[in-house]
């Protein structure tokens, strides 16, 4: 079974391909989003969620 996923942000490290006792491959990775908006009183303001 083939899966596809498209992720958008910063990565934070190297991915980590690991493998289940069963043989089915996963990986792991860190992902930053960024997010900017502006504020009420018109300040700009950002979170990044990882």
């Amino acid at each position: 079974m083939y899966q596809q996923i498209t992720l958008i942000g910063n990565i934070g490290k190297d991915p980590e391909m690991r493998y289940t006792p069963s043989g089915h491959a996963f990986t792991n990775l860190q992902l930053a989003v960024s997010r900017r908006w502006t504020r009420e009183d018109g300040q700009m303001q950002e979170k990044t969620n990882w």
